[in-house]
């Protein structure tokens, strides 16, 4: 696996360039087309992109990768070059992620073992770390565990507020750090006055954060720790080695990418499919998440239709407005804004159609809002049975976990549909092209198109 990947990624270069050359069939309008869709996955999770995020303009990368799809398949702009503009705060991690340790001789650094720990898959930034620099070559500095009787014992509180950090940090679990609230306000302000917090914590997951702490934050995986050479006698556990380059970016500006097909009798009625184009971005200087699975292969689904669509014998009655939504990851901010400043009045969306997480299909989909409208639901259903496309579809109620959500809340019928099984990596740098099976893709390609088709249909 270690070895394809370069030549994955060398293949998505070409690809690249290929699906953003003018005139090729790659971009043509035509119905459905896996091996285009993988291309399109590829292309999206590739370095190129830098995973999509607000490190190297990774987002205004894939923004321009999506106007040129948009434009190449014939979709009409909502707004000036398909761009709806918008800002966000957002901390980010573009240069340094070092952790190390010493172990052995506590009182001697750099005469015992160490360990340098890997980014993405020994440790992660924690969303919200802040920026700074603990330790160095012969001359690391101590890592105390929290000691959990803090949260019950008085005494124990009183110890740790006298307890000097000596420039290091602490460690401590990651069920202690949700509990870390219910502490007095001089213990948590003396808690983060120590330079470093570690976390352990059983998966890797990342996420985005709009602020940033006055302390380095890190993750560090269990199985890691565990692994670790035996820790010291006492409170301090090892010494420890970190460098964190972490910049809060206000108010960035950032996207969404919408265009839309008239419709052949009721223009003014609409039809809404989106995924969201933004991933994780870069975390260090090496490391990317690529985000193949959240949300290439949404995006890939959006496209496909597109492409279905643009075709004039498969235009429906009503008008198609596709929304490739910015800065899901970072708190649904794109289909917030655009429904706060809607390109399409709200009333007249007969029905939204989210597509996040479409990569496996193994055990069949998921629809979220499936138990808030039940009609449209068992008309999903019925047509999955006829067709037997999938597997299975269930059907789960309201949750905010996609662009749907911010539609549903203003009484817009949506669905979010995500498929199941396969490749379990979810924010991490595993969910790669190579890893997705698109087990489901062409059959959740022909539900939704049917499904569009008869919500359509006058």
């Amino acid at each position: 696996m270690k070895r394809a990947y370069p030549v994955l990624i060398r293949r998505a270069y070409l690809l690249a360039g290929a699906l953003l050359a003018p005139g090729l069939p790659l971009v043509s309008a035509q119905a459905q087309d896996l091996p285009r869709a993988r291309q399109t996955i590829a292309t999206l999770a590739s370095p190129v992109f830098h995973g999509r995020g607000y490190v190297r303009g990774g987002d205004q990368q894939a923004a321009r990768y999506l106007q040129r799809r948009f434009r190449a398949l014939g979709l009409q702009p909502l707004s000036p070059e398909y761009r709806q503009l918008f800002a966000l705060d957002v901390n980010t991690f573009p240069g340094k992620l070092d952790l190390e340790f010493s172990f052995g001789m506590l009182r001697f650094p750099g005469l015992g073992s160490a360990r340098r720990l890997r980014p993405g898959h020994d440790f992660i930034a924690d969303p919200a770390s802040g920026a700074g620099s603990v330790g160095g070559p012969f001359s690391a500095v101590p890592l105390v565990r929290l000691d959990t009787l803090v949260f019950t014992d008085a005494g124990t509180q009183r110890q740790l507020l006298r307890q000097p950090w000596h420039g290091g940090g602490l460690v401590l679990r990651a069920a202690d750090e949700r509990r870390l609230p219910m502490l007095p306000l001089p213990v948590r302000q003396h808690l983060d006055s120590a330079a470093l917090r570690l976390t352990l914590v059983p998966k890797l997951t990342a996420s985005l954060a709009a602020e940033q702490a006055p302390q380095m934050r890190l993750q560090v995986l269990d199985s890691v720790w565990n692994s670790l050479p035996g820790t010291g006698s006492g409170p301090t556990v090892a010494l420890v080695a970190a460098r964190v380059q972490a910049t809060l970016r206000s108010q960035y500006q950032t996207q969404n990418i919408v265009g839309y097909l008239p419709g052949r009798i009721q223009p003014d009625s609409f039809l809404v499919v989106s995924a969201h184009y933004d991933h994780l971005g870069r975390m260090g200087r090496r490391m990317y998440f690529p985000g193949a699975n959240d949300n290439a292969s949404g995006v890939a689904m959006l496209l496909e239709l597109a492409a279905h669509y643009a075709r004039p014998e498969n235009r429906p009655a009503y008008s198609l407005v596709f929304i490739a939504f910015g800065a899901e990851e970072a708190g649904l901010i794109g289909s917030r804004y655009f429904v706060e400043h809607p390109l399409v009045p709200l009333p007249r969306i007969r029905f939204l159609l989210n597509l996040d997480l479409l990569g496996t299909g193994e055990q069949g989909a998921t629809v979220v809002n499936g138990r808030i409208w039940e009609r449209q639901f068992a008309q999903l259903t019925d047509l999955n049975t006829a067709g037997r496309y999938l597997p299975a579809l269930g059907a789960r109620g309201r949750a905010a976990n996609s662009d749907h959500y911010p539609f549903a809340e203003r009484g817009v019928p949506a669905f979010f549909l995500y498929t199941r099984g396969g490749s379990p990596a979810y924010h991490d740098l595993y969910d790669r092209p190579e890893n997705l099976s698109l087990a489901g893709f062409t059959g959740a390609f022909q539900l939704l198109r049917d499904f569009l088709n008869q919500q359509g249909a006058r």
